[in-house]
């Protein structure tokens, strides 16, 4: 689908690019096969109606008290767990794939890890690697609240680039990469290595506060998930998808092999 700001110059939105308001209405082109539909309404309603939807996808599906439990902890903690709305999307993702093994870079208080092991298989196993010991007695006590057994949560500490290395070359379902933002090329890296073929690589934070869209935001965390998002993109062994739940979310299958199809048609920034 096309967004057109009426009166605007330049080239036409994608849908899912930021809006900026004062520009007057939108005409709205449908990709309907059989007909273009031609539509227009105020930018400030097609804002309320996107942040209303969005606010209703997040929440569609109710967190369990363990997760609110574990994401009460996290506050506590001062770590960021994912948002409800991405908790979501990682069990289905974890799902979608039949996850037995998976990896997640940065534990946090475990409601990332929660919402993977209620996607996996229900003898899957979670290795989970975070720096901070304190934040990992946190996910293990939301594991043990959950009635995971201890034998499926494999808890590393220590740092992440140090920890990777490590662990076996294709032999993981899903990678979830959520831990310094500074570092995400290197643990693109290594999650690319680390997935089997058909697995899931998956990327929080992938929208970074709103500013990834925005150009002119240069501090180093944003244009380091800029350009990891970038770098997903333009694999053409992976196929990615960007979700706008939460703070973003990044997924991408692995096919182990070049993407076939048109790749002249031009990639935004």
């Amino acid at each position: 689908m096309l967004i057109l700001p009426v009166g605007r110059r330049g080239p036409p939105l994608l849908a899912g690019q930021p809006l900026v308001a004062g520009l007057g209405s939108l005409v709205i082109l449908s990709d309907n096969s059989e007909s273009r539909v031609r539509s227009s309404r105020p930018i400030s309603d097609t804002v309320a109606f996107v942040s209303n939807s969005r606010s209703y996808a997040e929440f569609f599906i109710p967190e369990s008290e363990t997760a609110s439990a574990a994401r009460a902890r996290a506050a506590e903690l001062g770590c960021t767990p994912v948002g409800a709305g991405a908790a979501t999307a990682l069990t289905f993702l974890a799902a979608a794939v039949g996850a037995k093994t998976a990896v997640e870079i940065g534990t946090g208080a475990g409601v990332s890890g929660l919402a993977l092991f209620a996607g996996m298989a229900k003898d899957g196993v979670l290795t989970s690697i975070d720096v901070e010991a304190e934040n990992q007695r946190a996910a293990k006590q939301a594991f043990t609240e959950a009635g995971i057994a201890p034998a499926r949560a494999r808890l590393i500490n220590g740092r992440a680039l140090e920890v990777l290395p490590r662990l076996t070359d294709g032999a993981y379902d899903l990678v979830l990469i959520d831990a310094a933002k500074g570092e995400y090329a290197q643990y693109l890296t290594e999650a690319v290595r680390l997935l089997r073929v058909g697995g899931m690589l998956v990327i929080d934070n992938a929208l970074w506060h709103d500013k990834v869209a925005d150009p002119t935001q240069r501090d180093a965390d944003t244009v380091a998930v800029r350009e990891t998002g970038r770098a997903v993109r333009e694999d053409d062994t992976l196929v990615p998808v960007l979700i706008p739940l939460g703070d973003g979310l990044l997924a991408a299958v692995k096919t182990g092999t070049p993407r076939s199809g048109d790749t002249t048609a031009a990639k935004p920034s």
